[in-house]
């Protein structure tokens, strides 16, 4: 897909010159700002030191030392490498004597094609036609560029190179065959005539010769006769006067003469001043340049000297050029200097570091170049920003805990909605993050891709550990500020001294409790920055890693909270049966069901939800699952705390058992009139008793129905559901559950028990003084009514306990009997026949809740008691009336599946 930002340059302007033409681009999408232009290259020469902006259409650079037809390629940062519709032509310029030149060039007469003869004006000196033609009607140029055509010849009669082809192209395009034929013969007759020589001048001159020796023949008779007339000696006196002429004059002017050489000595240095004003301005102008950061002007300068005056001879170029290369050298100091000057943009970092390898490249060679010599100024550049990048850590961490244990006010005015100050370094450590270490890589990156690369060789390992411990402090600082102290595993392997410890007298980590998913989340924004850049994925397991830890202590905080609310659940008690299914459940297990959802739906938001190369938190075998089912379980066994906490919790408050209506334990008479009024709300009415009756059905209910449907909460968030400590809470429950029914049969049956023997005995009882009776027992009588109490208080609870519980009252009651049968140490018949039918009765009425060894020990019971011969008939008979008349109040304790 084509960028629609693609820059292109249109227009040109010149569109052919030599090296360090000064050259105005136009174009569009050339850049919204000067940063945005990262390249420019004419004819295939890097000219982006020389560039100056203008603006997104115009940019006016210097070309370089390039040759030929080439196109201008502007590169940007949004729209990427360009295309040109225009060509600049490179060339190099033969300096003749009417072209101005910044070096020295001899000047020498030119001598004419004419034979003997001489230009008496040199420096008007045109060149005429050899061919003898006008060139009339060849004024307009030739439409191509003859130095394509002829790359490595001239048009010019005076070089060596010369090409007649060139000079008829260039000169006589338009010229017809016959005219070029007419002039080659013009050129053939005079070369001709050259050769004829001196004999040839005479022929052709006969006339002007012979009137020469006329004046020469007159010339002599004068003289012979001045001689005969003035004597030998004529021009003597002449020769007099005119020497003493010639003295007086020079004696005249003299001081004039000398002032007129001095001023034109003067006019000569001048004009040479003038001349090669760039050279000799050069020192001075290099040095303002410098003071102004524009280096790319020194560089374009500076290499511009050398091709112009690098191989001077003359004495007074070689000076001024020592001197140039005295201020470069000062400069490339300075340079050194500014590179490793932090804080400063990596931009123009690498700005410098261009400037500093280009001015050491073009200065080498030179006298002064072993003077100052830096192997390598973009390395310098990347150790520089790192160590700046890591002091900024350190001094950022200084800052922190430095307000950590000094305080601007007390801890009783501190307002406690304030953001603590781990958080507030947590902030701007990922900030800082976020921001440097992506100049760190791009520096790297440009080192390493040749585009800041000097004479040094790139160290690509030394680069890779300069990273990694950025990134290992950054994560070691973050460590110390959020996770406890055992959590702070170092990564660095002795690369620091000593580990950073956040100082002892800050706030607890249970304030910074609420703050870690406003610090996961900076955390991971700086760490989607850092896998944008396409570090190493060394370099970004150490930030996954930390952000691993981050989430399993943000996990593990989350459940300690939920935890910590488990705990308080007794306070929120209201012994109201919540669960429809289960008789005597109460509201606490849904209770405890809120926190877990709500905890688990955290944790899901703010730290179970894997982002960008992360991984699943609760993988199987892991440590984020194993804090996970350790949490759970230790919120499921804090549970079964608060269940028994509940179950222990009696005070003189406490709602005594109502009034019996037997003579020692039997129905209450408080829930005798709640049930008969119909009246179901508990209040603050409800017994000890009957809140230790709750407490065993809520267990009953976790262990078989409670329990196992938790693991639905992790299967609806598709995470493995965590079995072992839903079975390790199920046995906890169990054994608090065999824990409680004890103390509540022990509660029940051992006033139940104790009151059988002083109830048969009553009235100083004894069995061998009864008489005939067809009545069941007074002791027998209450025996059945406190199991009756006992059926009827469980059942208006929970009649799933009714088997667990009646069952060992029953047998402790069975095993008493047995006992006081066993003591009695003589019946009489009616005794004996008395006793059998209150041990049937007794037996019959709690046989659906006689265990084997109550069975056993009612059979142990009624065989102590001496047989009757003939009585069974009529123990049934009576059994049988009792039980008929009692049916009502036994009729509870027959059914079999209440």
């Amino acid at each position: 897909m084509v960028n629609p930002n693609r820059p292109v340059v249109t227009g040109l302007s010149p569109k052919e010159g030599p090296p360090g033409t000064r050259v105005t681009i136009r174009g569009e999408f050339l850049g919204s700002k000067a940063s945005d232009l990262v390249g420019l290259t004419i004819c295939g020469c890097d000219c982006l030191l020389s560039a100056e902006w203008k603006s997104d259409k115009k940019i006016i650079a210097r070309t370089g030392a390039a040759k030929g037809k080439g196109d201008i390629i502007v590169t940007t940062r949004m729209g990427g490498v360009g295309t040109s519709t225009v060509q600049f032509r490179a060339y190099y310029e033969t300096i003749g004597p009417m072209k101005e030149s910044a070096v020295w060039i001899e000047e020498s007469p030119m001598q004419s094609l004419a034979w003997g003869r001489r230009s008496l004006a040199p420096t008007g000196y045109i060149q005429e036609d050899p061919l003898g033609l006008s060139i009339e009607g060849n004024d307009k140029k030739f439409p191509e560029d003859l130095r394509d055509i002829f790359p490595e010849g001239s048009g010019d009669l005076s070089q060596e190179n010369f090409l007649p082809g060139w000079f008829l192209l260039e000169n006589h395009h338009a010229t017809s065959f016959e005219d070029l034929k007419a002039g080659l013969s013009y050129l053939r007759r005079r070369v001709e005539s050259q050769k004829e020589g001196q004999l040839s001048f005479l022929k052709s001159n006969a006339g002007s010769v012979m009137d020469q020796l006329d004046t020469l023949m007159a010339l002599r008779d004068r003289v012979t006769q001045d001689s005969k007339l003035h004597g030998k000696d004529q021009v003597k006196d002449l020769e007099k006067a005119i020497t003493n002429s010639i003295d007086a004059s020079q004696e005249l002017f003299k001081d004039v003469l000398a002032r007129k050489e001095k001023a034109d000595a003067t006019r000569a240095a001048l004009s040479a001043l003038s001349r090669h004003k760039f050279l000799f301005c050069l020192p001075n102008s290099v040095e303002k340049s410098a003071a102004k950061n524009e280096f790319d002007i020194v560089v374009n300068d500076y290499a511009r000297v050398k091709n112009l005056f690098g191989k001077t001879e003359v004495p007074i170029f070689m000076k001024v050029l020592e001197e140039v290369d005295m201020k470069i050298l000062n400069i490339r100091q300075q340079l050194h200097s500014k590179v490793k000057e932090m804080p400063q943009g990596v931009e123009q970092q690498k700005k410098l570091v261009k400037a500093l390898i280009s001015l050491e490249a073009q200065q080498a060679g030179t006298s002064v170049a072993s003077m100052l010599v830096i192997a390598d100024p973009a390395w310098d550049a990347i150790e520089s920003r790192a160590k700046y990048l890591e002091d900024t850590f350190l001094k950022t961490y200084e800052q922190y805990t430095h307000k950590e244990t000094n305080p601007t006010e007390p801890k009783s005015r501190a307002d406690p909605n304030a953001t603590p100050n781990r958080v507030q370094f947590c902030e701007e450590m990922t900030e800082i993050a976020a921001s440097q270490l992506p100049d760190l890589w791009r520096l790297g990156q440009a080192y390493f891709t040749g585009e800041l690369r000097g004479a040094g060789q790139p160290k690509p390992g030394n680069f890779k550990r300069i990273i990694l411990t950025v990134i290992e402090q950054f994560c070691v600082y973050l460590k110390a500020a959020l996770l406890p102290s055992g959590n702070q595993r170092s990564l660095l392997a002795g690369s620091m001294k000593g580990l950073p410890t956040w100082p002892a007298t800050s706030l607890s980590l249970n304030y910074l409790i609420t703050w870690l998913p406003h610090c996961l989340r900076y955390v991971r924004v700086s760490y989607a920055t850092l896998i944008r850049l396409d570090l190493p994925g060394e370099a970004l397991d150490i930030v996954s890693k930390f952000i691993d830890e981050l989430r399993l202590y943000c996990l593990s905080t989350i459940l300690k909270k939920a935890n910590e609310k488990v705990k308080k659940l007794h306070e929120k008690e209201l012994w109201e049966f919540a669960v429809p299914d289960f008789a005597g459940a109460t509201a606490l297990p849904s209770k405890l069901e809120e926190i877990l959802t709500e905890a688990i739906e955290d944790a899901q938001t703010l730290c179970l939800t894997p982002e960008v190369r992360e991984t699943s938190l609760l993988e199987p075998h892991s440590d984020g699952q194993r804090e996970m089912s350790k949490r759970f379980q230790e919120i499921l066994g804090t549970f079964c705390g608060v269940i028994e906490t509940l179950a222990l919790q009696r005070s003189d408050e406490d709602p005594q058992q109502a009034p019996m209506l037997s003579q020692l334990i039997g129905f209450p008479a408080a829930l005798l009139q709640q049930q008969m009024s119909g009246d179901k709300s508990w209040g603050s009415s409800i017994t000890w008793e009957q809140r230790l009756l709750c407490c065993l059905s809520n267990c009953i209910y976790c262990n078989k129905i409670f329990f196992p449907k938790l693991g639905g909460m992790f299967t609806k968030h598709n995470y493995p559901v965590p079995t072992i400590a839903i079975e390790n809470s199920r046995s906890t429950v169990n054994t608090l559950f065999s824990s409680l029914l004890d103390m509540y049969v022990e509660h029940k049956s051992d006033p139940l028990v104790g009151t059988i023997e002083p109830s048969m005995y009553i009235g100083r009882f004894q069995w061998d003084q009864v008489g005939a009776s067809d009545k069941l027992s007074p002791y027998a009588h209450e025996c059945c009514d406190n199991l009756v109490s006992v059926y009827s208080e469980i059942f208006s609870i929970s009649p799933v306990l009714l088997r667990p519980v009646l069952q060992p009252i029953v047998q402790t009651v069975a095993e008493e009997l047995a006992r006081l049968m066993t003591c009695v140490q003589k019946f009489n018949v009616n005794g004996a026949l008395q006793a059998k039918v209150d041990i049937h009765v007794i037996r019959d009425a709690a046989r659906v809740y006689s265990n084997e060894t109550a069975k056993s020990f009612f059979v142990e019971a009624l065989e102590a008691i001496p047989p009757v011969p003939d009585s069974e008939e009529q123990i049934q008979q009576t059994v049988q009336q009792i039980k008929n008349n009692m049916r009502l109040q036994l009729m509870c304790l027959q059914v079999v599946d209440p």
